[in-house]
């Protein structure tokens, strides 16, 4: 039996507060671009298969049973209590939560901490966080004085920063191997600011870039999305090199990168763990292969840990909106990593001590080693 301790959560969301009925709750629990094909629903995938299996148990039904009588036990217990026992079931210990856009109407740390008896940790999103400064800044040097003392003053109180548009075509652009200047930051702040309806939101590459080198300037952690940000949008083609060329100009500089693959994207996981092999300062995150892959994580996993220093993985469960996500995604992680590990002791490839210490890695060490959480800052 692998040994693991519990888990840190490296990347995840708040959930949804409300009482969900079974097209809603099916809205939230795959990323899709349309519905399901006639006859079927969302529930017919591997992450439908992977709640039924998992999160039964945790509120007192059988595995496996059928999606109405769970999502009726789910409204006999309430939407809170439902997510206090899923969040308590999982294992998990800290949580990373980016808390995401303001009005998405979502647990914060501190909820989501009470919620699960566990620690919960800030990730700040830079657009959001540019986007507040924006509201209450009228001059253009304004917006950029008071930009630069919310970053500031973010990266004392986080633990890591992102940004929430990923290498889509969008957002490629701003990973450009240097900061821009700062004229050009000032005429980009200056169009941005003047067509922008109040409450708009960031796309400016040029300003996205500028956000994303104070980040690297802090000296936090950074977390990047290698896939699209949206279902059913292409990576842009310029991505991936454009991200090679980011983590060559930030290697050395001290902020190590966390690359999120975005499931189901064809080799996004594989190319971000080929990334931390090639880059000292750069981890991959293992959500995004295990969390919607149900029954064929301990393959993905597997895969994995083929391509990158074990030292180089974390943990997340990805969840966001529904903590279904977040108990499936934990437990299907310790599942694999079992498994796996298991498996090559069985073998005779591995000792137990070493499956245990490796396990005790990727489910919380290296976490905490990147994100310095055993500091007390």
């Amino acid at each position: 039996m692998i040994e693991t301790p519990p888990l840190v959560d490296q990347h995840c969301h708040g959930v949804l507060r409300t009482e969900l009925g079974l097209g809603t709750f099916e809205a939230q629990l795959v990323r899709s671009a349309g519905p399901p094909a006639a006859g079927t629903t969302l529930f017919d995938t591997q992450t439908g298969f992977a709640v039924r299996r998992w999160c039964p148990p945790l509120l007192g039904l059988e595995p496996h049973c059928a999606p109405a009588r769970y999502l009726a036990r789910r409204r006999e217990l309430g939407a809170a209590e439902s997510a206090r026992r899923l969040l308590r079931g999982s294992g998990v210990a800290a949580y990373l939560v980016d808390a995401g856009a303001p009005g998405e109407e979502l647990t914060g740390p501190k909820e989501l901490s009470l919620a699960a008896d566990a620690e919960a940790f800030e990730v700040v999103r830079l657009e959001p966080l540019a986007e507040q400064v924006a509201d209450t800044s009228g001059t253009v040097a304004a917006f950029l004085a008071n930009l630069a003392g919310a970053v500031y003053a973010a990266a004392g109180a986080a633990v890591a920063f992102t940004v929430g548009s990923g290498t889509g075509r969008a957002a490629a652009p701003a990973l450009a191997a240097e900061p821009p200047g700062p004229g050009e930051v000032r005429g980009a702040a200056g169009r941005w600011l003047a067509r922008r309806p109040r409450g708009g939101a960031l796309r400016d590459p040029v300003l996205l870039r500028h956000l994303l080198w104070s980040a690297v300037a802090s000296g936090l952690p950074l977390q990047l999305h290698t896939g699209p940000a949206l279902p059913g949008m292409p990576p842009d083609p310029a991505g991936p090199a454009l991200l090679v060329d980011f983590l060559r100009a930030t290697e050395g500089l001290g902020t190590r990168v966390v690359l999120l693959g975005r499931h189901p994207y064809p080799g996004d996981h594989r190319e971000a763990a080929r990334l931390a092999a090639a880059f000292p300062h750069v981890h991959a995150d293992v959500g995004a292969a295990l969390g919607q892959t149900g029954s064929g994580a301990a393959g993905a996993l597997a895969e994995l840990l083929e391509l990158a220093p074990f030292g180089k993985l974390l943990f997340s469960s990805g969840g966001a909106r529904l903590p279904e996500l977040h108990a499936v995604g934990a437990l299907v992680f310790r599942e694999a990593l079992g498994r796996v590990l298991g498996g090559w002791v069985a073998d005779g490839a591995w000792s137990w001590r070493d499956a245990d210490r490796v396990a005790g890695l990727l489910a919380a060490g290296n976490a905490r080693r990147v994100y310095r959480l055993d500091e007390g800052g």
